[in-house]
């Protein structure tokens, strides 16, 4: 089994990923938090977007290859398919990477996803921009400092679009405004029951 969770920066992937995990006895997959990318990137982000998506590409490509060497369930936190189909246009369309390097990564994107299955099941963490923002602060990482609000909003939007046009797998919404899974068991057991109706679904 492998379930995805998917959500714009700040919205509780990592907590829930972790949360998820330890209930269903599944290895957690994270993302990698040594990018060598990512200060120079929100402090230049037109100059080190295409180096910066590239590198995620490369390592959620790689952490998808080795678990299906290793064939385990796993919660997995963000997928392959949101730098493609959000980050990186969202870059384009601001003009912070431009449309040759766009196109570049795009085809390597098609490529290495050709070689991998899409999650049996998404977890789409639905937040407000102040939401976001102020998760964001509250764990205060440095590099995130910088972050614009139109960039996250816009980010927001096309999240919006990618999940209403999602076809690859099951999917369920979380609303992040309405579920406090991170502190309220009661809201984190009603995600669980989520996921387990849709489990129940696709083996009957």
């Amino acid at each position: 089994m492998h379930i995805a969770v998917a959500g714009n920066i700040g919205s509780g992937k990592t907590t829930l990923t972790k949360l998820l995990a330890k209930h269903y006895g599944y290895k957690p997959v994270y993302e990698s938090g040594d990018n060598p990318y990512m200060d120079s990137y929100y402090e230049d982000m037109r100059r080190w977007a295409f180096n910066m998506h590239v590198y995620f590409l490369g390592v959620r490509f790689k952490q998808l290859v080795d678990v299906m060497k290793e064939n385990p369930n796993i919660v997995q936190d963000r997928t392959l398919y949101e730098d493609a189909y959000i980050f990186a246009p969202n870059l384009n369309a601001m003009g912070l990477m431009n449309t040759r390097d766009y196109e570049n990564y795009h085809q390597l994107f098609e490529l290495l996803s050709s070689f991998v299955q899409p999650p049996d099941l998404i977890v789409y963490l639905r937040a407000d921009v102040p939401t976001l923002i102020r998760q964001i602060q509250r764990r205060g990482r440095a590099y995130e400092s910088s972050i614009r609000l139109d960039y996250l909003t816009s980010l927001n939007q096309r999240y919006e679009d990618w999940i209403a046009n999602y076809d690859k797998g099951k999917m369920i919404i979380v609303d992040v405004e309405q579920t406090n899974f991170a502190d309220s068991p009661e809201d984190l057991g009603h995600v669980i029951n989520q996921i387990d109706a849709e489990f129940n679904s696709l083996f009957n």
